[in-house]
């Protein structure tokens, strides 16, 4: 006797599989995209925490000057930073966005923000 049951087959239809493969180029490309701007923050944040060792705010501006010229810092500027001090230890914060633009009229804001340790 010849068993004639049917085997139903699973798995992703060669569509689905395009529009997935899709999705993970977009998802990709923008990823690519915003990983630069986080090294760009993590340098920024590295050059704020050289700078909180100036005493003055043009020497605190100055470090800062001189460790972005250094990492290609180019989101903000020394001017940009707000210098305090709280208690006798000087703090440099900083604040800023940046935006990718992804197509058309959309864009991707990425905001920043930080102080030194």
């Amino acid at each position: 006797m010849a068993s004639s049951q049917k085997h139903r087959q699973r798995g992703m239809s060669f569509i689905g599989l395009l529009i997935v493969g899709g999705l993970l180029a977009v998802a990709g490309v923008v990823v690519a995209q915003a990983v630069p701007t986080v090294i760009e923050y993590q340098a920024v944040l590295k050059a704020v925490n050289k700078a909180k060792d100036g005493n003055t705010v043009p020497e605190v501006r100055s470090i800062f000057d001189k460790a972005a010229s250094i990492d290609n810092i180019t989101s903000i500027s020394a001017k940009e930073l707000d210098v305090t001090k709280e208690g006798d230890k000087v703090v440099v914060s900083f604040a800023y966005q940046r935006e990718i633009h992804l197509a058309g009229p959309a864009y991707l804001t990425l905001k920043y923000a930080g102080k030194s340790r």
